[in-house]
This record gives C-alpha cells, structure tokens and sequence, in this order.
C-alpha cells in the first residue's frame, strides 16, 4: 500500500483569512517502508510573512519571493501525490492549507477520505499524553535534534518514523507471506521437509521414556515414606 506522509509551513492559521502555504514536503512510502521518493517546494505567497511565523519556520518573504508560484509547481505535486492516502500530523490544518492552494489554482481539492491523521492514532493509542510530534519523537526513541526549526520536508521525515511506530513499530515491514518464490512458506514445515530429517552424519536418537520406571517409584515411596505428616501418600 501507497502512501504520502507530508507537512506544510504556512503564514498564518487560517486560510480563509487569507494565509497561505509557502512550503510544502512529502514522503513516499509503501508497506510502510520509506522508497526514497520525495517532493518538496516552496511557494510565493504573494504577501508578507508575519514575523510569528517567520520564527517558528525561518522563512522570510524575501526568501519566498524568488520560489515559483504554487499554480506553478501543483501540475508535479499532484503527480506525486497520486491516488494515495495522504498522512499529516493534525492532518486537517495541512489539508485545509492544501486544498486552499488547489482551489486557487483552479484544481479540484483532495478528498477527505484519503486523510489519515496521525494527532487522531496518537490519541488513541495513548490517551492523555502530549501528542505533539517532539513529544512522540521522545516517546519512540527518534533523533530530533537536527531539528531547530520547523521544515515541511524535515518534518514530514520524522513523522514517517513516528506513523511505523504508531501503526506497529518496525517489525511491521516484516511479512511472511512475502517470501521468495524459491522459499518454503510456514505453511509447507512437514515432518518429511529436508530441513526435519535426521542430518546424515549423526545417528538419530530413539526418543526419549517418559514414565518412571519401577524402580524409581519404589525410591520415591521410600522417600515420601520419611517425611512426617507428607500429604503425597497414595
């Protein structure tokens, strides 16, 4: 299975007030299992960048003013995209930011059913404790410290780790019904498999008696025969 893990920077909160994405990065992964494929763009917003955002993510409107317009680059966006389930952190904030863009642009937006937000896994999963993606990269053990700033792409990498951890951890990758052609399912373990023969080179040993012998029973009666007030007499 296909999906996109991706994060967006923004100028503001809201999009209906007119905020705007500037940065936009996406993680290719299927069964779980980072590809390698990524996107990652950043935008012209046309407007300034209030300096509340600019501290969270570190982009600047003079920054901005030299990137392609989103209408410019939403042709290989969505191309990447494809049909794909789409996986955010508060997966309604970027889709919001998205689907905006794509309005703007005269594209139709993504549905929501492709949304797959990983606030709402989290929560589930560990009811009351802080959900946010520092606080789940500390939960699992994943190296942020290269993280000084918000970075879609940089982001959208670390929640990758942190949806393996959330839908299974790494043993996910792992499927036994995935084997080769030329090896032996579970299912095809008989008694008469090679690998259950008696190697050639060793004698095979009779099978082990598991019922005391005469012998061994008079002994334990002796025994038992000593203790005071023993409860194991017949």
């Amino acid at each position: 299975m296909r999906e996109i893990i991706f994060d967006t920077e923004t100028t503001g909160l809201d999009p209906k007030t007119g905020d705007r994405m500037v940065e936009i990065g996406c993680i290719e992964m299927v069964g779980r299992v980072e590809t390698g494929r990524t996107f990652h763009a950043y935008f012209n917003p046309d407007r300034d960048m209030p300096i509340e955002a600019e501290r969270v993510h570190g982009l600047s409107a003079a920054f901005l003013a030299t990137k392609p317009r989103f209408m410019e680059s939403v042709d290989e966006l969505l191309e990447f995209l494809g049909d794909s389930n789409l996986v955010a952190h508060n997966a309604g904030f970027d889709f919001g930011f998205l689907n905006n863009e794509l309005e703007l642009a005269g594209r139709t937006p993504i549905s929501l059913d492709r949304m797959v937000d990983t606030v709402a896994i989290a929560r589930k999963k560990h009811p009351g404790a802080k959900l946010s993606l520092d606080a789940l990269c500390t939960r699992y053990g994943i190296d942020r410290s290269h993280r000084v700033k918000h970075g879609a792409l940089l982001d959208a990498e670390l929640l990758a780790q942190v949806y393996v951890e959330l839908t299974g951890g790494r043993q996910i990758g792992l499927g036994l019904a995935d084997s080769a052609p030329d090896t032996p399912a579970i299912t095809e373990l008989t008694p008469n498999a090679p690998w259950h023969r008696p190697s050639a080179d060793r004698p095979r040993r009779e099978p082990r008696p598991h019922m005391a012998s005469p012998e061994e029973l008079e002994r334990h009666r002796a025994f038992i025969a000593e203790i005071k007030g023993a409860i194991w007499v017949d």
